[in-house]
């Protein structure tokens, strides 16, 4: 018995999908029709669409970007797929629980209007440094793929040239980065060696200063931890008069792709001056 082919309206129908979501996986190459019709043009699907459309759904409805639902469908089914979807998940739940403590922060800094007791701030002092560096305007959304980008670039240029990593790689936050705004983002690789630099990499001096920061374990990585963090020495430095002479940073550990939930593997961390003192 030949298979019963349905328009694109009566999909939508039968998987109570619209026909733009059904438009847009189409574009996507996620739900490519059984036959098109080569003189009308018209999209027929069977069986088999309707079934992929339905576990487009569910993935949709758990919250899955549509480039990791195209990875799990065309996995084929069984074990791989859901071998893939549970590493989604996993994913998901990390970034959950490094919510809570974000989630905690806001929470005593509304009731309070001040810096709250969940991220322990110290302060050190940090000696000067040459660093490799290269830059970007990222949002919140590019800021992992970039980290991990221009890591490689500065190992990369540091190979080349026979260098060294001198201490732990470390972004400089110029600007606020979050879902809503783009910000100029340094990652800075110091190193003793002398590197020139290229049309890719610059070569700076990192003042010597002292800092107050803030460590947190791999758990807390994600980047709303993160912002609260930021956030937490930020308000430590205004209540104590403080005035900051560099840009909000990041320093991540060698660790950081190894680490257990637990361990520490980042620090947040502000150059300031105290109050009264006199500038350098």
């Amino acid at each position: 018995m030949d298979e019963e082919w349905i328009t694109i309206g009566e999909l939508a129908g039968r998987t109570r999908l619209s026909v733009k979501a059904l438009r847009l996986y189409g574009e996507r190459g996620l739900l490519v029709p059984g036959e098109v019709d080569g003189r009308s043009g018209v999209r027929r699907y069977g069986d088999e669409q309707v079934e992929r459309a339905r576990r487009i759904a569910l993935l949709r409805a758990v919250g899955m970007p549509l480039a990791r639902i195209g990875d799990v469908l065309d996995a084929g089914g069984g074990e791989e797929a859901v071998r893939l979807f549970d590493v989604y998940w996993r994913e998901q739940e990390a970034v959950h629980a490094a919510r809570r403590e974000a989630v905690r922060h806001a929470r005593e800094v509304l009731a309070g209007g001040g810096s709250s007791g969940v991220y322990g701030v110290g302060e050190r002092d940090v000696p000067e440094q040459k660093v490799v560096f290269t830059r970007r305007h990222v949002d919140a959304g590019a800021l992992p793929g970039f980290l991990a980008e221009a890591s490689e670039l500065l190992f990369a240029r540091l190979r080349g040239a026979g260098a060294d990593l001198a201490g732990p790689v470390f972004a400089v936050y110029h600007a606020l980065v979050s879902d809503d705004s783009a910000g100029l983002v340094e990652v800075c690789a110091p190193t003793h060696a002398p590197v020139e630099p290229t049309e890719r990499t610059g070569v700076r001096i990192e003042p010597a200063h002292r800092e107050a920061y803030t460590a947190l374990t791999k758990r807390a990585g994600s980047h709303p931890a993160m912002a609260a963090a930021h956030d937490a020495v930020n308000a430590w430095l205004t209540t104590r008069g403080c005035v900051r002479t560099a840009s909000h940073r990041e320093v991540y550990h060698p660790n950081w792709a190894t680490a257990g939930p637990d361990e520490h593997v980042a620090d947040v961390a502000v150059p300031f001056r105290p109050p009264g003192a006199l500038r350098p």
